[in-house]
């Protein structure tokens, strides 16, 4: 299972990408398609064609680090239908882990989650 802190957030690449691609290509993918910087530490997922090899990329504040697992059958699905238009999903770490494993998220049930009410903006008052 992955431990990671709440704070990082995993990006995955709706389009799949080369599988030939190194560190430095998936970079810039991350920065150009995917819209986020590569270099804030968090993680960045991408599939081959054949979803059959999943990369993901990350900066650990003293270099790259690219993690491949490939398949050996089957392939690797996304966790939900994304948004029209959309780039990436973000999802979270458990969901990367069962991922990793080979299941497929599709058709899992989502409990819904806690979310901290959004603080009230005091009225602009009049000056």
């Amino acid at each position: 299972m992955l431990t990671l802190p709440p704070s990082v957030r995993i990006y995955f690449a709706v389009s799949p990408v080369d599988g030939r691609k190194g560190m430095d290509a998936l970079a810039c993918l991350a920065q150009t398609v995917l819209d986020q910087d590569p270099l804030t530490g968090h993680l960045f997922a991408f599939l081959n064609r054949r979803r059959d090899s999943l990369r993901v990329l990350f900066w650990d504040r003293t270099g790259w680090m690219l993690v491949t697992k490939r398949l050996a059958r089957g392939c690797f699905h996304l966790p939900t239908t994304p948004a029209e238009g959309a780039s990436h999903l973000e999802i979270e770490a458990a969901e990367l882990a069962l991922i990793l494993e080979g299941i497929d998220l599709r058709d899992a049930r989502r409990r819904p989650r806690w979310i901290a009410p959004r603080a009230a903006t005091p009225d602009a008052r009049p000056g």
